[in-house]
């Protein structure tokens, strides 16, 4: 059992965490990063202690058996915990399918988990620049992390996505045409672009947050770079 791994919540049913699936969503505790468009900083602390108990999450899997056909290891940063490999196996050994959230900032770990998973989704923050992430990380500018990631999943065969979050704090359309392009160029397939939802405290007008998605150029740039391409809302 994984008795190491650090637990900060559970979303006990999700049908939008992995496409076509239902799923129970394993929120891990700890992150590198401090994106300003976070809404889940109680995550961030890695070395804090959490009173989830593991072996409790796996008899609720086991009652869902079924009902659930999947599970996600989200975040916080999910390749943070070294024991990530261990829940996965658990998970695995129960039947059901298994998907990981992750920013890429760790291929080498990534790599360990990878011909476990059936889907990654991979947030890519900004473009792929040392400049841009570390204004919408909060200070992380190892972008070649995230290129190795990218990497490691195109070599794997394992179905992906990456995805935007389009903070216009961080963010302009100009970004999303360098991020759309950089994506393009290594191969891939599955792109999408994600309403950013104001945090609490800021007053971004939604306008703002909505221009991305009702520029029609842009979208048409998307939708002929990518073989599937959509707008999460």
């Amino acid at each position: 059992m994984s008795a190491k791994i650090k637990v900060g919540g559970v979303e006990t049913f999700s049908t939008v965490d992995f496409p076509e699936h239902m799923a129970a969503v394993v929120f891990l505790q700890g992150c590198p990063w401090r994106c300003p468009f976070c809404h889940n900083t109680s995550l961030q602390p890695v070395n804090v202690e959490t009173d989830f108990v593991w072996e409790k999450f796996l008899d609720f899997l086991e009652k869902r058996r079924g009902i659930l056909d999947a599970v996600v290891f989200s975040g916080g940063e999910p390749l943070v915990q070294n024991s990530l490999g261990d829940a996965i196996d658990d998970v695995k050994s129960m039947g059901y399918k298994v998907a990981l959230h992750t920013g890429g900032y760790r291929p080498e770990a990534l790599a360990g988990v990878l011909p476990r998973l059936d889907w990654v989704g991979l947030d890519i923050k900004a473009p792929l620049t040392a400049e841009a992430y570390r204004k919408s990380t909060g200070g992380y500018d190892k972008v070649d992390n995230i290129r190795q990631s990218l990497s490691v999943l195109l070599e794997s065969g394992v179905d992906f996505e990456c995805r935007t979050t389009c903070d216009p704090r961080v963010l302009d359309l100009r970004d999303i045409y360098a991020i759309a392009d950089s994506l393009k160029e290594t191969g891939v397939k599955t792109y999408r672009l994600q309403r950013y939802r104001q945090v609490e405290g800021d007053a971004t007008p939604d306008s703002e947050c909505e221009k991305f998605f009702a520029d029609k150029a842009l979208e048409r740039y998307l939708r002929e770079s990518f073989p599937d391409f959509a707008f999460r809302s």
